[in-house]
């Protein structure tokens, strides 16, 4: 899901901007991917993946997005609960074995008001793909606060937040859903730094 920092970018220009397309890669440090599920009708269970990784082309002074993707490790879902994170892991949700990574390919991006915008999308959620519209936040676009590296530069750094809905059902995940044991909806949550290479 990198596709969508660099659709949130749409929504604003920095004070840094380049006339130029420049690649935007997610700093591991600072994306998360989220989620919420109902469990039995009681309550949502809030759980997250703590490994995400993309990257993608913007050109800020456009604006325009060439290209984006956002790429989730599923294995590494959590939930602060081990024995329940051992079965989402397992074939009766994730099969991450099988299906190691959890894909988000942007297809295009919209301004609608202010700092507000939708990116649209195809998920790739064990091996079906389906499309994903995800309404975006656009934070923050500057000069990073803290300097990083051998020599403390500051990198510029695009912030955003992103929030959507899927069925799992959609992509075969059927576990749980007779008897409203697990929600068939899944709730998304987004929140992610990328920096300009």
């Amino acid at each position: 899901m990198a596709g969508l920092i660099a659709a949130a970018a749409v929504f604003g220009t920095g004070r840094m901007a380049r006339a130029e397309p420049a690649t935007y890669t997610l700093d591991p440090e600072h994306a998360v991917v989220g989620f919420l599920v109902m469990h039995a009708g009681f309550a949502n269970v809030l759980g997250r993946f703590d490994q995400v990784e993309g990257s993608f082309v913007f050109d800020e002074a456009a604006p325009a997005l060439e290209q984006g993707e956002i790429r989730v490790k599923t294995a590494s879902v959590s939930t602060a609960h081990d024995k329940r994170d051992e079965h989402l892991r397992g074939p009766d949700f994730l099969n991450a074995d099988e299906f190691p990574e959890m894909i988000f390919r942007l297809d295009q991006a919209e301004a609608t008001a202010g700092r507000q915008g939708t990116v649209t999308g195809t998920l790739e959620l064990l091996g079906v793909r389906k499309p994903l519209t995800l309404d975006v936040t656009w934070n923050k676009s500057a000069e990073y606060p803290f300097g990083t590296g051998v020599f403390g530069a500051r990198p510029y750094v695009v912030g955003v937040s992103a929030r959507g809905t899927i069925r799992r059902s959609d992509f075969g995940m059927t576990y749980g859903l007779d008897g409203d044991l697990v929600g068939d909806e899944i709730s998304l949550i987004l929140e992610m730094e990328a920096r300009r290479e």
